[in-house]
């Protein structure tokens, strides 16, 4: 996998646009989103929500011909530096299948454009990731008000500077330390994802996964997936995230999130880091996509010592 190209850095008064690839906005979620575009203006941007933005087919926001076209309008008009996602849930594998089956490559002679979602997203950043393009694994406008205030700094620090993405801290389960090209995505649609045009050689990866809502044994059920796909094995490290409201119901056996994630990881012999700060449900760190990174597995450290220029 090659490092990405970092789009230019964003500006006060640069005009960004906001869809929605993914699920619908619901009910309860509109005071947050109308928080999270709040706080972007609060940094000097001129942001524009899409004309469809809030539409809604079922579960997803829009049908796929709607939601493709949100993301041509957003893409090709040269007046928006970057892209926002309204939420994750479902939808985006779908959009980028008919993004592909109409050849969909950035415009020629236009700059990259940054685009900031995580969860559901994943799909969308890593389809841009075999573009060349680097994508911001951070906080949806339905989240990003729940954030602490280091975590949206950290957002805002990136997009603006590109040269300074503090480290993150966890747990080191051994291993070493080891550079590689970040991957970071949802584990349930990274796995969705698996032996499918969209995921890089991921033998320069270190691979940053995060999951919500998955019992321990279906979080089992995907972790074996990537062992017997055969892909597991190539990453040079693994970077974990939250893995929130997995645990199993009362009364029933189980094993804990815990012991699952080192049962079906610990032996690989690659650095590992465990409890960084980005997941659902807690301080989401905007992670970089197709970057250089450094994976401490002693020290439980993910960091960036050489950025591109």
């Amino acid at each position: 996998m090659p490092s990405c190209q970092l789009p230019p850095p964003l500006q006060p008064g640069d005009r960004l646009i906001v869809i929605a690839p993914s699920g619908t906005l619901r009910p309860r979620e509109v005071a947050a989103f109308e928080a999270g575009v709040a706080l972007w203006r609060s940094q000097g941007y001129q942001v524009e929500l899409h004309p469809h933005c809030q539409d809604q087919w079922g579960y997803l926001a829009g049908k796929d011909g709607d939601r493709v076209q949100q993301w041509w309008d957003a893409y090709a008009d040269p007046r928006y530096r970057g892209i926002l996602c309204v939420r994750g849930g479902y939808g985006s594998m779908r959009l980028v299948e008919v993004l592909r089956q109409q050849r969909w490559q950035p415009p020629q002679g236009m700059p990259p454009k940054w685009v900031i979602g995580f969860s559901d997203v994943t799909a969308l950043l890593w389809y841009l990731s075999q573009q060349g393009i680097a994508g911001v694994h951070g906080p949806v406008l339905t989240t990003l008000a729940a954030e602490p205030d280091w975590s949206r700094d950290r957002l805002w620090q990136w997009v603006g500077d590109r040269t300074a993405l503090a480290p993150l801290h966890g747990v080191g389960w051994g291993g070493g330390a080891v550079t590689g090209y970040l991957l970071p995505g949802n584990l349930t649609v990274a796995t969705h994802l698996l032996h499918t045009p969209l995921v890089p050689d991921l033998s320069q990866v270190i691979l940053a996964i995060e999951d919500v809502g998955e019992a321990p044994y279906r979080l089992d059920r995907l972790l074996t997936q990537w062992r017997l796909s055969g892909c597991l094995p190539l990453v040079k490290g693994i970077a974990l995230g939250r893995f929130s409201q997995c645990a199993a119901p009362p009364a029933i056996p189980s094993l804990d999130v815990a012991t699952v994630l080192r049962d079906r990881l610990a032996d690989l012999g690659i650095p590992i880091a465990a409890d960084l700060p980005f997941g659902h449900d807690g301080p989401n760190a905007a992670l970089p996509v197709g970057i250089p990174a450094t994976l401490n597995g002693d020290t439980g450290v993910l960091a960036f010592p050489d950025l591109p220029a």
